[in-house]
């Protein structure tokens, strides 16, 4: 039910239950103690409850639980095809991840939009010009609290990809844009052939073939 939660989108106590292809009654009794111990939170609209992760932190911790995990999963065995698209590209709390957003996090790199630093990143003066190119406002999103640009270690690849209020912001504008389409009952997204143009127009990156490497 934690990992149904991970693209930041709100579910009600049902949805959860077939996601984790459990019982209402024994997801109903889950979701209390996670929603108790401050793991998730719930808001209610007429007969439904609604639940999502609480906070980013959450997200963080359930992704370090994840990576610990895949560091036991044996080698032969073969990945199924929903995980393949998780690999891929997927959405992580707000944020794109996967496989695709490495291959992002190296293009903004090598075309010197952002500076890393020991799990931070920087904009840079081309970086800040790019963005709002590209149609996303640096000023309006510097007002909020959160994290303003950050890495985040992406589980599947073991390498860091942009977070933070820009990273959400990338993402936002990749799916108004019509580069990408959320995936039914999962977290994972699917690049649209207009998608593939622009991935590799702007950022360079082969977003054709999801089980391939994308950056060329």
């Amino acid at each position: 039910m934690v990992t149904a939660l991970l693209d930041g989108r709100a579910l009600t106590a049902s949805e959860l239950a077939v996601a984790a292809r459990i019982t209402p009654q024994t997801a109903s009794t889950h979701l209390a103690k996670l929603t108790e111990a401050g793991l998730l939170s719930m808001a209610r609209n007429g007969q439904h409850r609604y639940f999502r992760l609480a906070s980013p932190t959450v997200v963080d911790m359930i992704d370090g639980i994840v990576a610990v995990a895949l560091e036991k999963r044996p080698r032969y065995r073969p990945l199924s095809r929903e995980a393949r698209a998780l690999s891929a590209a997927r959405i992580c709390y707000d944020h794109l991840a996967g496989r695709l957003s490495v291959d992002l996090t190296d293009s903004f790199v090598a075309r010197e939009y952002i500076v890393l630093d020991d799990g931070a990143a920087e904009i840079t003066t081309a970086g800040t010009r790019f963005l709002t190119e590209f149609g996303i406002e640096l000023p309006t999103l510097r007002s909020t609290r959160r994290h303003f640009c950050r890495l985040c270690l992406d589980w599947t690849e073991r390498r860091p990809h942009i977070a933070g209020v820009v990273g959400a912001a990338i993402t936002r504008r990749c799916f108004d844009l019509g580069w990408m389409e959320r995936m039914k009952r999962s977290h994972a997204v699917i690049v649209t052939p207009s998608g593939r143009r622009g991935f590799q127009k702007t950022f360079g990156i082969d977003a054709s073939e999801p089980g391939d490497r994308r950056k060329r």
